[in-house]
């Protein structure tokens, strides 16, 4: 069910930026003259699209899940020690302190998002924070907090850019090759180029997610080792252990999927995360 949305999800995708860009191209009378033209055109969509959505994170993130920002004046208690220790730790590693929330959930997880590492926001589900102890939370915490100083938002914005970009090249490239072969006229693209286009994308844009799925997983590594070194392995150890006894298989995916903690057992070429006994297996090593 969850590839067959993500496939959805492609697909949607690459028919408006198909739409978008042929409408563009129309209403502007754009001539592209060569290949050199076509790939600068990509590159505009492919990057602007995925600059865009990291530039509108924060908003989104915080509308979607209804995130209620803490801070000194409005946090007690845990939610107290929680930001005191974020603010402890961004010092230690040199950048602002994010923003920091908490959304209604019953899934047991967290996330950092932010179009700068002096620009991040962390938000944490509030069954995490219930379910977890002060050192456990503090290494989820530390977790995110490794995301953000490694800028792995932006890496992954501009590994996101690339992979638009050539996907959509070499789909046009493919598509006139397609549509031209065996025809007198060697410049023609019919009607059902636009659909062949469509279809040359999204089998692309598979291909293009795993490199992409490849470094999701070796960032979620990166971090754990962060938050290993800021709070403690053994901590961050349990944290993964209640956080996989926890986990709801029924949870419903959505856009922030890929910057959540996750939990994953059987890891596949397109897995943003690798598996809680991996990531366990490393941070032992560090003990």
């Amino acid at each position: 069910m969850h590839a067959m949305r993500r496939i959805g999800l492609f697909l949607l995708t690459n028919l408006l930026v198909v739409v978008t860009l042929s409408a563009i191209i129309q209403l502007t009378g754009i001539k592209i003259q060569n290949y050199a033209g076509l790939l600068v055109l990509c590159a505009v969509f492919g990057f602007g699209g995925a600059i865009i959505s990291l530039l509108l994170s924060k908003t989104i993130a915080k509308a979607s899940y209804r995130i209620q920002l803490i801070n000194p004046q409005n946090a007690t208690g845990r939610l107290l020690t929680l930001y005191n220790g974020i603010e402890a730790m961004s010092s230690q590693m040199g950048f602002k302190t994010p923003q920091i929330g908490i959304y209604q959930s019953a899934e047991v997880n967290a996330f950092a998002t932010g179009f700068s590492v002096n620009s991040a926001l962390v938000a944490f589900s509030s069954a995490l924070v219930d379910r977890l102890d002060d050192d456990e939370l503090a290494a989820v915490a530390g977790h995110e907090l490794s995301h953000v100083s490694n800028g792995d938002m932006v890496t992954m914005t501009l590994l996101t850019g690339v992979a638009n970009t050539f996907v959509m090249f070499f789909a046009r490239i493919l598509a006139f090759a397609i549509a031209n072969r065996g025809s007198e006229n060697r410049n023609s693209m019919g009607f059902g180029s636009f659909f062949l286009i469509i279809i040359l994308e999204n089998v692309l844009m598979l291909l293009a997610y795993i490199p992409i799925s490849a470094f999701s997983r070796w960032r979620e590594f990166g971090a754990d080792r962060g938050a290993a070194e800021l709070v403690h392995p053994v901590a961050m150890i349990n944290a993964l252990m209640k956080i996989d006894s926890n986990y709801n298989r029924a949870t419903t995916k959505d856009s922030f999927a890929m910057a959540k903690i996750e939990n994953r057992h059987k890891v596949s070429l397109f897995s943003t995360h690798p598996s809680i006994k991996a990531r366990i297996e490393r941070l032992q090593r560090m003990t």
